[in-house]
């Protein structure tokens, strides 16, 4: 498909992947945007595992909170976001997130440029019967350009 294409899914139509918990349905991938941009909804569980705090050195995250309560902890400060949130994450800002403790979360995610083959390779490293070990996942992270902290 070309930038040209244009492309219509249904509501439940995309890439199912399931990571530390989270289910993620990608609606626009690498293959589809000439790699400018990935998009994805994620429902978080309540309490559910964030990801290692990280920075993305070229890349730019942002997130809509579309239902629940969403917590991201940006640069050490925690800040708490309900439906209709808007947190964007510029290069190079220290994060992670997940739903809150008692709350799950409904997030609309854009990664720019796009990251999407990131979460298929993790989805298959959580995909076993045990819990991938941290250090993989930290291994994982670098390997896509993400910097742990």
């Amino acid at each position: 498909m070309s930038m040209a294409d244009y492309m219509v899914l249904p509501p439940a139509g995309g890439e199912q992947l399931t990571v530390r918990g989270s289910s993620l349905l990608f609606k626009a991938a690498a293959d589809t945007t000439g790699g400018a941009f990935s998009l994805h909804e994620r429902h978080i569980p309540a309490g559910g595992r964030r990801p290692p705090a990280h920075v993305h050195p070229d890349r730019v995250e942002a997130f809509w909170v579309l239902d629940g309560m969403a917590e991201f902890e940006l640069e050490g400060d925690v800040v708490r976001a309900g439906a209709g949130s808007f947190v964007l994450v510029p290069g190079g800002v220290a994060h992670t997130f997940g739903a809150a403790a008692d709350t799950a979360a409904s997030v609309l995610v854009l990664h720019a440029p796009a990251l999407d083959g990131y979460f298929r390779e993790l989805a298959a490293l959580w995909a076993g019967a045990e819990r991938p070990d941290r250090d993989e996942e930290l291994a994982l992270m670098r390997k896509h350009g993400m910097r742990p902290v």
